[in-house]
This record gives C-alpha cells, sequence and structure tokens, in this order.
C-alpha cells in the first residue's frame, strides 16, 4: 500500500503565500510523476502543477507565475510553494503520484486534501 500525506494548508490574506508539502510512504519503488491538483466548491477537481521524476514542470495557466512546484526524491516529497494567492485560489489540494511498487507494477494514489482559504 501508498500512503500520500499532505499539510500545509490554512487560511491566508490575498496576496499572502502558503507552502504545501506531501510525503509517499509505503511500499515504494520508485516514484514517479508527483502532482497538486484542487477542487472548490461545486467545480471539478483540476491540475495545479506536476513534476516528473527527471525535474521536468508543467503549471495550470491561472497559477504560473505564482505557484512552484518542487520534490526531494530521496525524501519521496513534493512542495507547492504558493504566493500571491488570490480568493479564488480557496480550494481543497489533493497531492497525486504515480508510484511503481516494483518493476512490474504501478499505480496511482491520492492524498487526504489540505484545505487551503484565502481571504481577508
Amino acid at each position: 500500500q501508498v500512503q500520500l500525506v499532505e499539510s500545509g494548508g490554512g487560511l491566508v490574506q490575498p496576496g499572502g503565500s502558503l507552502r504545501l508539502s506531501c510525503a509517499a510512504s509505503g511500499t515504494i519503488f520508485r516514484v514517479n510523476t508527483m502532482a497538486w491538483y484542487r477542487q472548490a466548491p461545486g467545480k471539478q477537481r483540476e491540475l495545479v502543477a506536476r513534476i516528473t521524476s527527471a525535474g521536468s514542470t508543467d503549471y495550470a495557466d491561472s497559477v504560473k507565475g505564482r505557484f512552484t512546484i518542487s520534490r526531494e526524491n530521496a525524501k519521496k516529497m513534493v512542495y507547492l510553494q504558493m504566493n500571491s494567492l488570490k480568493p479564488e485560489d480557496t480550494a481543497v489540494y489533493y497531492c497525486n503520484a504515480d508510484v511503481s511498487t516494483d518493476w512490474w507494477h504501478q499505480g496511482n494514489y491520492w492524498g487526504q486534501g489540505t484545505q487551503v482559504t484565502v481571504s481577508s
């Protein structure tokens, strides 16, 4: 089994910053692409940013220039630095990862989510 545990959410004023962290644990041979998604009330879950094991990144247009995704492969962790936060960034943020549990098996896993609220 693989577990993803997020931390770092909370309440922040517009223009502020937050850093989300996600730790992968369990039966892991290799962590491949890691990503952050978010889901606001009444909306579909959307991709925020993703990073490959080699460090290539891509971002949703709405967060480009404000958010930065990074990872520490040795610690099996991924981070999301969020700056210049806006009320429309308010959502539950989910960590997602493609994980190989051995040479032959790979699965896609989700964390439980962490709430980010941007409000004055």
